[in-house]
């Protein structure tokens, strides 16, 4: 069996009790960074030997895995924080299993995109998630020039070194609308906030940004 299990996305409490059975019951425990997980395995008491599986070794770590659970192992898929697949690696392992027949079960929990959309104030009902924008500012306009006359609640991850330059080509591309920025979600210093673009790259212009963000607008909310 391989189970794709959801871990905490900051605070180490937010754990379900089902996903801290499933890690020590199982043989082994494929994870984005081994010492980031480690922090967690060690504060649970979870034994299970761990394994790296990231980005740059998922083609060939994949193999590995599906030998090992055609082998009879269960594996548990963890990522950094949050959900494997979302914005994560896990997608590739996940396909192979299921193209092979392996059973894949999933076990739910935290994932900061739906943590930042409850507590945006921006409409839940409908709502698309675009994930990272590209790294380039060509590549990255043209993303979010096909947004403009999106009528649904837009979600973007984005990290602390790429922020402010994707600020400035939202608040130029999307003609400076509202944004919702969350960040630090469930940690000591959380922070959920609305403010024009412009203004956000007037605050992080002035103090470095810190911290995994989440970007949120809908340009047909003038709520």
């Amino acid at each position: 069996m391989l189970y794709i299990v959801s871990t905490p996305i900051g605070n180490l409490k937010d754990i379900t009790y089902r996903a801290v059975e499933i890690l020590k019951e199982v043989n082994l425990i494929a994870a984005e960074d081994t010492r980031h997980t480690r922090v967690l395995t060690e504060h649970y008491g979870i034994t299970t030997p761990l394994t790296s599986y990231f980005e740059y070794n998922q083609f060939k770590k994949s193999d590995e895995l599906l030998k090992k659970l055609k082998a009879g192992f269960d594996i548990a898929l963890v990522t950094d924080a949050g959900t494997p697949g979302i914005s994560d690696p896990g997608f590739h392992l996940i396909r192979l299993a299921q193209s092979q027949g392996i059973p894949v079960c999933v076990v739910p929990g935290p994932c900061a995109l739906i943590a930042g959309l409850s507590l945006s104030g921006l409409p839940s009902h409908e709502f698309i998630f675009a994930g990272f924008l590209p790294v380039k500012s060509s590549a990255r306009r043209k993303k979010l020039a096909a947004y403009q006359n999106e009528e649904r609640t837009t979600i973007f991850y984005e990290s602390p070194h790429r922020l402010l330059k994707t600020l400035q080509d939202i608040s130029e591309v999307l003609a400076d609308p509202d944004l919702v920025i969350a960040r630090e979600l469930t940690k000591k210093f959380e922070e959920v906030k609305k403010a024009k673009a412009s203004e956000w790259i007037v605050h992080y212009s002035q103090t470095k940004p810190k911290g995994e963000f989440v970007l949120l607008l809908n340009l047909k909310d003038r709520v």
